[in-house]
């Protein structure tokens, strides 16, 4: 269930479920069961305030009121509006509560539980005037929030606040997530998410085009088959690496490990002769390469064995760096670029774009939102524009696949595909940590991956060693921690 929907993706699959003969009632029952359910959990005793709006929103909060009034519980119903002027599925839920009706204000009765039911995820409007007041009313209340499909005041699916939005502890939302759940600033305001099927069936999902998914093993997990049993290493690719000057090596060598742990069968250093010492001091099973300039690195291009380059960690960004970039683009093995590799084009972009426009094979760009804007300048995300349409503008510019870094990294494709990357700990905001997730990816295409599901796996790879290795991470810590977490991935069920 790893699809991610637009608020009216989501409309469009309520709808379909309810022409297919499930009455709307019966989601919204079966919506604020959840809730009531996630209720329960959060506040085992003690009073619980539900403020509900007008909408199908309130309407789950209504039904949570009266399965937890039901169940014993001390359930006040704070509704915001009229109640005459509840329509549909609303107004029915409404007129199956018994208990407690206060109308909506900002000084809230005491509880255990405040569940936010005032907003779901079809806003489109700024929050402001008594509704905000509301919503700065629960922040300020002293019990933790459960959310109702999304925190009232957030976009759902830019992850953005219309202006003000409720910080909760929890939030459930129903059938599919949305991309707000998952960028920040949205991820941190829904605290924990539980997802609750409702009723509507998977098959209304093909119709709505689904373009953005949840990063996950089950998007790409068959890709990344374990190694053949009568495979040999010739059959998994060879990298190469291409090294920076001899005081900015230690980049490279942590691509080079990060791409033999993801499996590449051989991996290369291609070294400046002033490095090859330094280089060579290092190194064991990856070999080395003396590759002095443009014109040797076409050379060793030209050897069809070699079937992915990544470059930038450390690499530079003058006149002869850009032309290793041009040498690497003008041969058709994988390329991965990172770091100096995209920092050198900050002013010339289009050039950097239109070598890449004339391949045939993959073309990966991984940069920080930093390296980003260097970039895309007019593309940078904003609070206008989110992050997952920063990837999917800046991928369909350059035709390469980004991968957009950060505790919410954003995979994209030039065909319009996304992923949203869920598992980051904060401990991989360290020096080298981007350098070995360039070796990842740039391993992964190596043995035969495309650009996408190689830079899905690489991403969700690299948060998992990081998660393996906990608190204290240094960038060496991520590739030997690869071990357990492919061990795990392809451990039988």
């Amino acid at each position: 269930m790893l699809e991610l929907l637009t608020a009216k993706q989501m409309g469009a699959a309520d709808r379909a479920a309810i022409a297919r003969g499930t009455p709307g009632i019966e989601l919204m029952e079966a919506a604020g069961a959840a809730v009531a359910e996630a209720a329960a959990a959060l506040a085992p005793d003690g009073p619980i305030l539900i403020v509900a709006g007008g909408g199908n929103n309130g309407g789950d909060g209504s039904v949570a009121a009266r399965l937890l009034d039901e169940a014993g519980r001390d359930v006040t119903l704070m509704l915001f509006g009229n109640p005459n002027r509840l329509r549909g599925d609303a107004a029915s839920a409404f007129s199956r509560w018994r208990g407690t009706t206060m109308p909506a204000g900002t000084d809230l009765p005491p509880a255990s539980l405040v569940i936010d039911a005032l907003f779901g995820a079809g806003l489109d409007r700024p929050v402001e005037g008594e509704p905000a007041a509301l919503v700065a009313a629960m922040n300020d209340h002293p019990a933790p929030v459960l959310a109702v499909d999304v925190p009232s005041g957030l976009d759902s699916s830019t992850g953005q606040p219309w202006g003000v939005a409720v910080r909760a502890a929890a939030t459930v939302t129903f059938f599919r997530k949305k991309p707000g759940h998952l960028l920040f600033p949205g991820r941190g305001l829904c605290g924990a998410v539980t997802l609750a099927q409702i009723g509507i069936p998977d098959d209304v999902l093909p119709p709505l085009r689904i373009a953005t998914w949840e990063n996950g093993p089950e998007l790409w997990g068959r890709r990344l088959a374990p190694p053949s049993e009568t495979g040999h290493k010739y059959q998994r690719g060879h990298t190469l690496v291409v090294s920076g000057p001899m005081s900015r090596t230690g980049a490279a060598r942590l691509a080079a490990g990060g791409a033999l742990r993801a499996g590449a069968g051989l991996v290369t250093v291609a070294s400046p002769p002033d490095a090859l010492s330094v280089n060579a001091a290092h190194l064991t099973a990856i070999m080395l390469r003396c590759v002095d300039g443009a014109t040797d690195l076409e050379a060793v291009l030209e050897d069809q064995r070699f079937t992915a380059t990544a470059l930038g960690p450390g690499l530079g960004t003058g006149p002869e760096e850009c032309e290793l970039v041009r040498a690497a683009l003008a041969a058709q093995q994988g390329a991965v670029l990172d770091a100096d590799a995209v920092t050198a084009f900050e002013d010339r972009a289009d050039t950097l774009f239109e070598w890449i426009a004339a391949r045939t094979a993959a073309t990966l760009l991984t940069p920080h939102e930093g390296e980003f804007r260097r970039l895309f300048p007019d593309l940078a995300p904003s609070p206008e524009r989110s992050r997952l349409d920063a990837a999917r503008a800046a991928a369909a510019r350059s035709a390469a696949t980004i991968i957009l870094k950060g505790p919410d990294t954003v995979i994209a494709a030039p065909d319009g595909r996304a992923a949203i990357n869920a598992k980051a700990p904060p401990w991989l905001a360290t020096a080298g940590s981007g350098d070995v997730l360039t070796g990842i990816v740039a391993g992964l295409v190596a043995r035969g991956l495309p650009a996408f599901p190689a830079a899905c796996a690489a991403v969700w790879l690299h948060g998992e060693a990081a998660a393996a290795v906990g608190p204290g991470l240094i960038a060496e810590d991520l590739a030997p921690a690869l071990r357990d977490v492919f061990s795990a991935l392809w451990s039988p069920a």
